[in-house]
């Protein structure tokens, strides 16, 4: 399909039908979890690469990345955050933290000792908080819209009709999968607090940073390994960007969570860990409101 068929600007596909629907999984099931089912699936084989959601949606968000993913040679590992999609929750308040350790007990569930990671918005704070804190389950983390302090999220006065679409898309992927499904509005109130709060990272903080990452926002990028680790945060979850990597695919999109653009992969270099450092040797990064 070309890639004039993938655009979506405004959401209008997202929003009515949602993104591709994933293909049939290896492997899915829970993990019972700190007072919660995390729900997982697998697909492939090859190098595992855990692909981590934004806050409010599911997996399936991720429709159009499994399949390249896929026929890449990659084992694409899909987890619904706590309180998300199929995973439950329980009364206590959403931290970063706790979701951290759910991803590490759906690893240890698939006996996966390290993987590549994906993070988007909250995801890649997932992402980021796992490389903190169990580097050795990491061999590398491409995460964007990372914020990394409460002062990276901006206040929303009132939604966009782009923000409404995409809201009101995952509230009815919620009223499907979720076990509580009529309970949409008190979860994302609820996750609301964790993303105006959390995460609180400082310099020194990241300055511990030990595993190979590369970083995306709207407007800035960074790349950078061990004790020059640099990470910003994205002024934006609605901008549109394009990012072309040499000797590797276009990946286009506006909000990759939401994205009806394919996305191959662009991560991996012959040792099966993230693409980084001199693998990206030239990046043409443009964006725009």
């Amino acid at each position: 399909m070309s890639d004039t068929e993938f655009r979506d600007d405004d959401l209008e596909r997202f929003a009515a039908v949602g993104a591709a629907t994933l293909p049939a999984a290896n492997e899915q099931g829970y993990v019972e979890h700190d007072n919660a089912r995390i729900w997982y699936a697998t697909f492939g084989t090859g190098s595992p690469v855990i692909l981590l959601h934004g806050g409010n949606g599911h997996s399936g968000n991720w429709g159009y990345q499994v399949p390249g993913l896929i026929g890449n040679g990659f084992r694409p590992v899909l987890i619904d955050s706590r309180g998300h999609g199929r995973s439950t929750r329980d009364e206590l308040p959403f931290t970063y933290q706790r979701m951290a350790a759910d991803v590490l007990a759906v690893m240890d569930q698939l006996d996966i000792q390290t993987a590549a990671f994906i993070g988007w918005s909250d995801g890649a704070v997932i992402a980021l908080t796992i490389a903190m804190k169990a580097p050795e389950h990491v061999s590398g983390v491409f995460f964007f819209a990372c914020n990394v302090d409460a002062n990276g999220a901006k206040k929303i006065a009132e939604l966009s009709p782009i923000l409404q679409r995409c809201l009101g898309r995952h509230a009815m992927d919620y009223a499907q999968l979720s076990a509580t499904p009529d309970d949409f509005t008190a979860f994302h109130q609820a996750l609301s607090v964790m993303m105006t709060t959390q995460p609180n990272y400082t310099a020194t903080d990241l300055e511990q940073v030990r595993v190979r990452s590369r970083s995306f926002t709207a407007s800035t990028m960074s790349s950078s390994h061990a004790s020059t680790q640099t990470i910003l945060p994205a002024p934006s979850h609605t901008q549109n960007t394009c990012i072309l990597l040499e000797s590797v695919t276009l990946l286009r999109y506006k909000d990759p969570l939401y994205s009806t653009r394919r996305c191959s992969p662009f991560f991996a270099n012959s040792s099966s860990r993230l693409m980084l450092g001199p693998h990206m040797s030239r990046i043409y990064y443009h964006c725009r409101r």
